[in-house]
């Protein structure tokens, strides 16, 4: 099971789910790519064993994976105050993989019918998430 971790901005969210999901599912491979270098050394840090920053690690870790998971910015083009491509957008969007969308009510993207939660809920959700996915 390979499974892709995007973030962007400073990567806080990418780095809590790299902790987690290496934590929880030892077993699988995890390939963390940054919008940006902060991104992607915060994932790093975060024991991220495989990483990459921009837009065309993106684009070849989307055609190489099974699970796609970040915020719901990943599939917006020009989102995350433009580190999101137009290019990036469509490689997620186009992916033959499960995508895990964290719906993030920042950055001009506002989601319908989601309400405010913690992070540290909407980890937990995403965590299920995975552990369907994983055991299935």
């Amino acid at each position: 099971m390979n499974i892709l971790i995007i973030d962007g901005q400073g990567g806080q969210l990418g780095a809590q789910l790299v902790k987690e999901i290496s934590t929880r599912y030892p077993q699988v491979q995890i390939t963390a790519v940054g919008t940006n270098a902060a991104a992607t050394a915060a994932m790093l840090k975060a024991g991220a064993k495989q990483a990459a920053t921009g837009e065309n690690p993106v684009v070849v870790a989307c055609r190489k994976t099974d699970v796609i998971i970040g915020p719901i910015g990943i599939v917006v083009a020009d989102s995350m105050y433009g580190e999101v491509t137009p290019q990036m957008a469509v490689a997620v969007g186009q992916a033959d993989a499960i995508r895990i969308l964290i719906p993030m009510n920042r950055c001009e993207n506002l989601i319908a019918g989601v309400q405010d939660v913690t992070m540290s809920v909407m980890l937990e959700d995403v965590l299920s998430k995975v552990d369907n996915i994983v055991k299935n």
